[in-house]
């Protein structure tokens, strides 16, 4: 539940708290030269974050001709987040505290299929497990990130698909998990979660236009601009998963024909492996991930066939980057998800290869491909920090694209005030 003290939080205190926070060290001076704001602007609102426990003191800073400066920095255990990542095979729970750091974990395996009630009941369940664990100060907890797969509608906080089920679609998952729990829960898209996840660990510059490509049984995208996620009209944006590279290709259940996700996703590598008869791969098993995690350990152990898939699919994915930095003219590409944990390397080659060669800005500018810093949990990870960013810099209860705030536990959304 949002606490009393956000109620009167204002946008410069949380564009003071997040120059804090890409900063780690920083002193009242250079936030005042970074913002603009007057010197006494400055001191009242660190004073108030300091107050609130949210930044410390961490000593004094080099002189540069007068008194040393206090130097200034978050307070990690002032507050946390949980992020739930709901995969079509499984789930994973993290916990971050505001520095976006994990303090706990759980995955396991069976939400798809569960009816919904059922699933997000488990989920809820293991959601105050894994706080019980840690420690946390249930009051100190922001909130509940809840990412997955697209198409969603954010406002409404349900899924558009019928996967895992057709029971899924259009089930309000935010407001159910949101009165299980008692904490505010926001859904968003697993692709954007994992691309803002590198900017709130400040493994981007924070001005910097980036883009994520994150592969777990598919595949998605997510482009963030100066900290914050592009989103479209309905949040349902860079979906390269589902751009056409055959027009004349087989239907995909998105609607378009010649999908990328159904040439260079994990599930369509398993299925071509298991076309080729050889390769240990059980042909009666539904867990693409796993299946695909065999995959890849055998290329990565130098066997030819299992090596032309995953660089075939490789390929594919430079094509899809290709056109993801030539349309946001980016300048860097993050590679996210399970997927790309096990075999990183060979995608993270191959997919440099085709940006360098092919980028229309190339000339300009080198656009850099690197592994995500969350690595399998990105995306958890992810949804843990969309909580942070929307509760601590955007304002109490609201998302980056200015939609509806998170339920609270009675079903009502909360009160919201200009930031």
């Amino acid at each position: 539940m949002t606490s009393p003290i956000w109620a009167s939080r204002t946008k410069t205190r949380g564009m003071v708290l997040d120059l804090i926070r890409a900063a780690r060290v920083i002193s009242r001076v250079e936030l005042v030269a970074a913002t603009g704001l007057t010197a006494p602007t400055i001191s009242e609102v660190v004073r108030e974050l300091m107050v609130d426990g949210l930044i410390v003191e961490a000593g004094w800073g080099a002189s540069t001709g007068g008194k040393r400066p206090m130097l200034v920095q978050l307070n990690p255990p002032a507050r946390y987040s949980v992020g739930v990542h709901l995969e079509r095979n499984t789930c994973v729970i993290v916990v971050v505290d505001l520095a976006g750091r994990q303090i706990a974990r759980t995955s396991f395996s069976g939400v798809a299929s569960m009816p919904p009630e059922r699933g997000l009941s488990l989920v809820a369940a293991q959601v105050n497990a894994s706080l019980d664990t840690a420690a946390v100060d249930r009051s100190k907890v922001l909130g509940v990130g809840l990412v997955s797969y697209g198409p969603q509608d954010r406002r409404a906080g349900v899924l558009l698909t019928p996967q895992p089920t057709e029971e899924w679609f259009g089930y309000p998952v935010a407001d159910r998990l949101a009165e299980s729990l008692g904490l505010p829960v926001l859904l968003d898209n697993d692709a954007a979660a994992a691309a803002i996840g590198e900017y709130w660990m400040g493994a981007v510059e924070p001005r910097s236009t980036y883009g994520c490509i994150y592969m777990a049984t598919g595949i998605g995208g997510g482009v963030v601009v100066n900290g914050e996620v592009y989103r479209g009209s309905s949040s349902n944006s860079v979906e390269i998963g589902h751009i056409s590279i055959d027009v004349n290709g087989d239907e995909c259940p998105c609607g378009n024909r010649g999908c990328l996700e159904n040439y260079a996703g994990p599930s369509a590598l398993v299925r071509q492996a298991l076309a080729t008869r050889r390769l240990a791969l059980d042909p009666t098993g539904d867990d693409f991930l796993a299946e695909f995690a065999r995959l890849a350990a055998a290329a990565n152990a130098g066997d030819p066939t299992a090596l032309g898939l995953i660089e075939q699919s490789a390929r594919y994915l430079g094509c899809a980057a290709v056109t993801m930095a030539t349309l946001f003219d980016l300048d860097m590409i993050v590679l996210a998800g399970p997927s790309f944990a096990v075999a990183g390397s060979i995608y993270q080659s191959v997919i440099q290869e085709e940006v360098d060669r092919r980028t229309f800005a190339r000339q300009a500018h080198r656009v850099r491909v690197v592994p995500s810093v969350s690595g399998s949990d990105a995306a958890a990870i992810g949804g843990a920090v969309l909580v942070l960013q929307s509760e601590l810099t955007l304002g109490p209860g609201r998302s980056a694209d200015s939609t509806r705030p998170p339920p609270s536990p009675t079903g009502e959304a909360p009160a919201t005030t200009t930031v």
